[in-house]
């Protein structure tokens, strides 16, 4: 299944993973997943996938696919994924083609979407919505890397950010009175 609803920013039009957050419009939660990898080599393991540093990777060191399991401790409202990959600096370890999918455990995994990445180099932004145009609701989400550029083996990936939107709480509004007699009974003393 393939899906145009993937966004690859470029060099030169940087996309900031946090501005949504700055902004109140979202939240990371990340580091609210516990995160367990297919494999890793030595020294390249799940920390560098979110470390916020672009200059470390998890390197896989397995056979493919190369799995990234996030698990959440309860259902959670996620609105994107964010992956960071580079094609200059890691070649062959890019990733070329990717699925996500999302269940509450990694036996009922259900396919979000395929993607083909054509030589990235920035943050990709895949939203994660369900058919109503919502953020998906979900205990676990899967990143699995089918393919590679130039054919190659084990995969590099830089960073990885979950969005979820940030949750707006109904707050019990004063009522604003027009004439003074009235407004200076406006508040409960």
């Amino acid at each position: 299944m393939e899906t145009a609803l993937i966004q690859i920013s470029k060099p030169d039009n940087e996309f900031n993973p946090y501005a949504e957050e700055l902004a109140g419009q979202s939240r990371d939660i990340s580091h609210q997943a516990v995160w367990t990898l297919s494999s890793c080599k030595l020294g390249y393991s799940v920390e560098n996938l979110i470390d916020n540093c672009l200059e470390t990777f998890w390197q896989s060191d397995g056979p493919q696919p190369h799995l990234v399991n996030m698990q959440f401790k309860q259902k959670t409202k996620v609105k994107d994924i964010c992956i960071y990959a580079d094609y200059k600096s890691d070649e062959s370890y890019t990733p070329s083609k990717i699925t996500i999918k999302a269940g509450t455990h990694v036996n009922d995994l259900r396919e979000i979407g395929t993607y083909d990445l054509p030589e990235p180099a920035g943050w990709i932004i895949i939203p994660l919505e369900d058919g109503k145009s919502q953020p998906i609701k979900t205990w676990m989400l899967q990143l699995a890397v089918l393919s590679h550029h130039q054919n190659g083996r084990d995969t590099h990936n830089r960073q990885i950010k979950i969005h979820s939107p940030r949750e707006t709480t109904s707050v019990l509004l004063q009522p604003k009175f027009g004439a003074v007699e009235i407004s200076e009974w406006s508040m409960i003393r």
